[in-house]
């Protein structure tokens, strides 16, 4: 089950894996965290931004879920990307509207 509000057309097969692989992570609270945001930057986010992000997807889903809470990550993970994704969820853009 998938809950992207985002097509994939008209985005390049890399930024396709990505929105895919945001969706279908293993649990469905990391699947709504990695999948929102990738609904609504994957695609105005710089090839820079792409590739920390595909970095990023590659955390376990404990980690990753911790370092959102801690706001605290990993050194090697520790990117604008990241932070980024963090302030989304944060300041409620993440949330859908009701």
């Amino acid at each position: 089950m998938t809950g992207t509000t985002r097509s994939s057309a008209g985005l390049d097969a890399c930024r396709r894996r990505i929105l895919y692989r945001s969706w279908h992570r293993g649990t469905r609270e990391m699947d709504l965290l990695m999948g929102r945001f990738a609904d609504a930057m994957i695609g105005v986010m710089s090839e820079e931004e792409v590739a920390a992000f595909e970095e990023l997807i590659e955390v376990e889903d404990p980690d990753l879920f911790g370092w959102i809470n801690s706001g605290v990550p990993d050194p090697a993970y520790d990117t604008p990307i990241f932070h980024r994704f963090r302030q989304f969820h944060l300041s409620g853009e993440g949330v859908p509207s009701l």
